[in-house]
């Protein structure tokens, strides 16, 4: 971990929600080579490496996330690292584990307060080596809505959903679509969603039961990612 992230990288108000295809057999080798060399190197840019993970339910797919400050910040943090050394060294190893990496939803946070607070994780990591840290279990839910609900969704998640939630289930942070100009159109994003997204974790041997299900008249389908982090994670 970088120790010069400040508070305000830590809490990311601009996140990227990545989902990879895989090729067959191909996760373990990806997440090798990530975590040993795309965690540290993407930070030195400006970057928050959030979280990468195994997802349970589909053993050929890897999801990340990843921050930033705000969008300029984005752009200058992809350009030095997609321009810099490392992915050039490293870049056709990785491109060669995927047959798809264009899933990717630009989110920021659903309400005040509402982003990820990485600095206790931060602070464990540091203190802790990779093989003593047991990650537990993320579940990601993604609500895609109807178009221009997303604000008065969030509100009656925050007000109605948060309150009864039980089981030992927390909701980390919760994001709805940022809908400002993709910065880095080397990368695409996937342009005319509306989505509320809700990142909960829980301790122990089960993968935690979150609001995945939550009904309301504004939800046309939800995908739910139930979600094992990669030792080098720091969300987890």
């Amino acid at each position: 971990m970088n120790p010069a992230l400040n508070a305000s990288r830590f809490a990311s108000p601009i996140v990227e929600l990545r989902q990879y295809t895989l090729k067959p057999g191909q996760r373990e080798t990806l997440i090798a080579l990530f975590d040993r060399e795309f965690v540290e190197t993407q930070e030195a840019t400006g970057m928050t490496v959030i979280g990468q993970f195994r997802d349970l339910d589909r053993p050929d797919m890897f999801v990340w996330l990843r921050g930033f400050e705000d969008m300029t910040a984005r752009k200058n943090a992809l350009t030095a690292f997609y321009d810099g050394p490392v992915w050039a060294a490293h870049k056709d190893a990785a491109n060669a584990t995927m047959i798809d990496s264009d899933d990717v939803l630009l989110l920021k946070p659903a309400w005040r307060g509402a982003e990820f607070d990485l600095r206790p994780a931060a602070a464990e990591a540091k203190s802790m080596s990779d093989d003593r840290r047991l990650p537990g279990f993320v579940e990601i839910s993604i609500h895609h809505l109807q178009p221009g609900t997303e604000a008065s969704f969030a509100e009656r998640f925050r007000t109605e959903t948060l309150p009864q939630m039980t089981d030992g289930a927390q909701v980390l942070a919760a994001f709805i679509t940022e809908r400002a100009e993709n910065t880095f159109p080397r990368l695409p994003v996937r342009a005319g969603e509306t989505v509320f997204v809700a990142v909960t974790a829980a301790a122990g041997a089960a993968a935690p039961r979150g609001p995945s299900e939550y009904a309301a008249p504004e939800v046309t389908r939800t995908q739910t990612l139930r979600l094992a982090p990669t030792r080098r994670s720091l969300l987890g």
